[in-house]
């Protein structure tokens, strides 16, 4: 090679290494920089200078066959590649990447040897800068390197030193792995070719790591013979906003930072005196912000104590510990509470960066785009709360965007409340974006080329291969509330050729629910599939048909499932406004539940207790009823099941209804104590949703105590009575939480 090749070896995100980086780029005034990357996306690499292009962003590479394969590459504006990208085309100097390719990375083989277990697990390897951290005496990784590179005032034997350092430890270290030895001579070779095609300096930044196996001597016809026979495959490659948090390690990012807000500030206030006083006064109007008071005076003892605490640990000048121990102790009062509270906006932020409007795009993410600005939407990493009115134009634009989103498994929008929030006019969305949606939307290309028809297809694709009645329904529901028209039309049609081959009593109630949710959302938005109105009723009648049969000799779980599905059908059944017609066939059913000795006795206690709520039982059936089946005649367990059934949830009917308190009481009289104590958790359960004014109405009634607080206790004159040895259990239940 003719041309001289000068090799920096950085730490990703590090701001430190960015500033040598760009002061030794200044001196070195090279014709070409190199940097580690995927080779086979160069091209885009001149993009990061776009004054348009907001970081953080991340370089996503994805194979053109199985989009799910992807790989990120990020750049914050404090990345060391993303300033020597920024030098080379403010000073026209060739750009390139020099790493494995993507279609290298990314092709299936690549990805198994990638997955599978290092053969030999070298700590230095893993972590070469926390090695020499130790070997130095520090703690950890983050402050040896602060101290030696970020604060380090000589600038010219730093990126010597630690080549010399990272050729000491790759000598105590075992062989690397394929997949390293494959990277490192790729870049030997990339190095090599552009010494040929270039004259004058070249430049190579890469990670402090593989600067050593980059300088050494290596026949090219040996580097050559480690890349022979890689798989490759096809790729593309483009741009996409990334966030703050995952630039950090608790965002799982493996070459993160511990504190990507830390770093930034290390960036910004690089050559300025006043740094830990920027810091501080940050801090300071965290706090403020929070609703606490900080003022000027105790941000000056902050900063005082800062430089003192650096001077006792023998820092060059206060670093991100000793300002935090300050802040701590001036700021918060000594109260770690006070920190951890503006810790995650201070150390980890919140932005999300932006990419140029003429990147090339995979057609989805455009799309998504164009529809964030539409609807005036704006990618945010940290959790916000979104209320939306569908009556207006721009409110159901919104929703309509977070359920598309939702469907293709891109859950930027998390729907507060869901459950109880169906068939209104407002929805609550709790909002928050994640980097690796973007590889999600990718995915869905062969779904369609945009939000709208990528959510249609793959709601359609679900709708042709689902069995469930229950599934289906719920399908339809979210095709709905996505407003995609062709979806909902045709789950329509696979819920009624469904349904009219489906007896199974359980997948119908299940499908009630969500088509009644489908109803009512008719209110709110266009478009709802009014011709449900005939299969509705027709599966209501079908389940109420099948209900009696299949409510016979159920175990323990399964009745309880069946109890939760009759009483959410049930009540879609009312909510929909049925025709009288079928809400006293669905009645008749419960009826026939009710008088089957086979059923489960938890079911019939539920068929008694919804008949009574809709006045089809009397109170005075209802006790008889109850009488008769908390007799002392009937097995414990099949008295306490259809008390279950019949008061849970609704124990407040004990206060008002005479009869069935009678019958309740009498019922707890006669039951032996230990199976009373057996039962305990059952009792507690029923009489938990009462709050303590209901629960002192219920003893009052109970106990026959008059307005004026005396009392006149039923006298109970059996001596074998049971009931004194019930009195303290049930007191005390009652009792619990209550005023004395």
């Amino acid at each position: 090679m003719s041309a001289q090749v000068s090799y920096f070896g950085i730490r990703h995100h590090g701001p430190g290494s960015a500033r040598r980086l760009v002061e030794a780029l200044d001196a070195l005034a090279p014709s070409v920089v190199l940097i580690e990357g995927p080779a086979d996306a160069s091209s885009l690499l001149p993009m990061l200078a776009d004054p348009a292009m907001v970081l953080p962003v991340a370089l996503v590479t994805y194979a053109e066959d199985d989009p799910s394969r992807a790989s990120f590459f990020p750049f914050a504006e404090y990345s060391p590649e993303y300033q020597a990208a920024c030098w080379a085309v403010r000073h026209g100097a060739e750009l390139r990447f020099i790493d494995l390719p993507a279609s290298d990375r990314l092709s299936q083989n690549a990805n198994d040897e990638n997955d599978a277990p290092p053969e030999v697990d070298d700590a230095i390897a893993r972590d070469p800068i926390g090695a020499l951290a130790s070997a130095a005496g520090y703690d950890d990784g983050e402050s040896w390197w602060r101290d030696v590179i970020e604060e380090n005032p000589s600038a010219s034997p730093i990126f010597s030193a630690v080549a010399d350092a990272m050729a000491a430890l790759r000598a105590e270290t075992q062989t690397l792995s394929p997949q390293e030895a494959a990277r490192e001579a790729h870049m030997r070779l990339e190095t090599a070719r552009a010494g040929k095609e270039y004259d004058g300096q070249i430049a190579v930044v890469c990670g402090a790591w593989h600067v050593p196996a980059l300088q050494a001597d290596h026949k090219q016809s040996a580097d050559r013979d480690v890349l022979k026979g890689r798989p490759k495959s096809k790729i593309k490659a483009t741009w996409a906003p990334w966030t703050e948090p995952r630039l950090s390690f608790a965002g799982g990012y493996g070459a993160g930072v511990a504190a990507p807000g830390w770093c930034k500030h290390v960036w910004a206030a690089q050559g300025s005196a006043d740094s830990s006083a920027i810091w501080l006064t940050r801090i300071a109007e965290l706090m403020r912000d929070k609703g606490h008071f900080v003022s000027t005076a105790s941000v000056i003892e902050a900063s005082r104590l800062g430089t003192t605490l650096a001077a006792m640990r023998d820092r060059p000048s206060p670093g991100f510990e000793e300002l935090r121990d300050a802040a701590i102790a001036c700021l918060c009062f000594g109260e770690r509470l006070l920190w951890d509270q503006i810790a995650t906006d201070l150390l980890i932020g919140s932005g999300v960066g932006a990419i140029p409007e003429n990147t090339p795009l995979a057609p989805l993410l455009e799309d998504l785009q164009r529809q964030q600005r539409l609807t005036k939407l704006k990618p945010e990493a940290l959790e916000r709360e979104l209320s939306i009115d569908l009556r207006s134009d721009s409110g159901l634009a919104r929703s309509t965007l977070l359920h598309r989103l939702t469907v293709l498994d891109v859950p930027w929008g998390l729907l507060a409340d869901a459950g109880r929030s169906r068939g209104t006019f407002r929805e609550k969305w709790t909002l928050c974006w994640e980097p690796e949606f973007a590889v999600r939307l990718v995915e869905n290309l062969v779904y369609g080329a945009t939000i709208a028809d990528a959510a249609a297809g793959r709601i359609l694709a679900v709708i042709k291969s689902e069995a469930n009645l229950a599934t289906l329904a719920e399908l339809v529901r979210q095709a709905m509330v996505a407003n995609l028209p062709d979806a909902v039309d045709q789950g329509i049609f696979a819920l009624e050729r469904k349904a009219a081959l489906t007896s199974d009593c359980p997948s119908l109630l299940a499908a009630l629910p969500p088509m009644a949710d489908i109803v009512r959302y008719g209110e709110a938005r266009a478009g709802a599939a009014e011709h449900l109105a005939e299969l509705l009723p027709r599966l209501a009648v079908q389940s109420a048909l099948a209900l009696p049969y299949a409510a016979r000799n159920l175990d323990a779980e399964t009745a309880s499932l069946m109890r939760r599905q009759i009483l959410a059908a049930d009540s879609a059944i009312h909510l929909s406004e049925l025709s009288p017609d079928v809400v006293r066939t669905w009645q008749q059913a419960l009826r026939q539940t009710l008088a089957d000795a086979q059923v489960s006795r938890l079911i019939a206690g539920l068929s008694a207790r919804v008949l009574y709520a809709a006045d089809q039982l009397s109170a005075d059936e209802a006790a008889t009823l109850l009488g008769k089946m908390l007799s002392p005649g009937t097995a414990i367990v099949d008295a306490a099941a259809f008390f279950d059934g019949f008061f849970d949830g609704a124990g407040e009917r004990l206060i008002h209804d005479s009869p069935l308190r009678e019958a309740v009481d009498g019922w707890l009289i006669s039951i032996e104590e230990e199976d009373f104590v057996a039962h305990l958790p059952l009792f507690r359960r029923i009489f938990s949703v009462l709050d303590r004014a209901e629960r002192r109405r219920l003893m009052d009634a109970l106990f026959g105590r008059t307005r004026s607080g005396q009392a006149r206790y039923r006298l109970v004159s059996d001596a074998n009575s049971v009931w004194p040895r019930h009195f303290d259990h049930i007191t005390a239940l009652l009792n619990a939480g209550a005023p004395k």
